[in-house]
């Protein structure tokens, strides 16, 4: 990961670090969300169990993401978030995280359960499939086909993809690939709608609009 050594070695030898880096990452940088176990740490004194921060007082929990500077863009409620996913590994899996992909019996379980933790909405849950089975060697039966795309061999899709420098560099730059075309469609139906608009003709609500 694109952090300091510090932060990679606890992420490497610490799978709950690992799984607060994943909820974490969404709407901030990758450095920041990977970055933030470690910070944790250093604000306990220490490296947290899951027991622990199940049971973490709520508000406690909350002021030790929002003491500046944030864990999180959002500390409130990624505290949340980072608890709920320590109840949840408490309550099915003994408070042992690596308990969710050493016993999964294949790929789809596998998927299954990670999609079931907080944090981990449909695309997130097949990159960290990809993720244990490409760096972590959790590999059940059917887990590159769980992982859809970003389980594919040689790769630079996700996260799970990053090991160096250059393929941080070819996951970023697939990235701005898929921002460039996302904008370059929003722009085609914009022009499209305006258009329309021009010529007299009723222009369909979009569906995120709707929404």
């Amino acid at each position: 990961m694109p952090v300091e050594p510090a932060a990679n070695d606890l992420l490497t030898r610490n799978p709950l670090a690992l799984l607060i880096g994943m909820v974490l990452d969404q709407q901030v940088p990758l450095e920041k969300a990977f970055s933030a176990p470690l910070d944790l740490v250093r604000r306990l004194g220490h490296e947290p169990s899951a027991a622990e921060l199940a049971d973490f007082d709520p508000d406690a929990l909350a002021a030790v993401f929002s003491a500046r500077p944030a864990l999180h863009r959002y500390p409130k409620a990624m505290a949340g978030r980072v608890q709920e996913l320590a109840q949840l590994l408490v309550r099915d899996y003994d408070g042992d995280p690596t308990r969710v992909w050493t016993t999964a019996s294949s790929g789809a379980e596998l998927l299954k359960r990670v999609g079931a933790l907080p944090g981990f909405g449909a695309q997130k849950a097949k990159i960290f499939v990809a993720m244990l089975g490409k760096q972590l060697g959790a590999q059940p039966p059917g887990w590159r086909e769980a992982a859809g795309p970003f389980g594919a061999a040689g790769s630079y899709l996700s996260v799970a993809d990053i090991v160096d420098q250059d393929s941080l560099a070819r996951v970023r730059a697939y990235k701005q690939t898929l921002k460039a075309a996302a904008k370059a469609d929003s722009a085609a139906k914009a022009a499209k709608a305006v258009k329309a608009v021009k010529a007299g003709k009723p222009v369909k609500a979009d569906k995120a609009a709707k929404a």
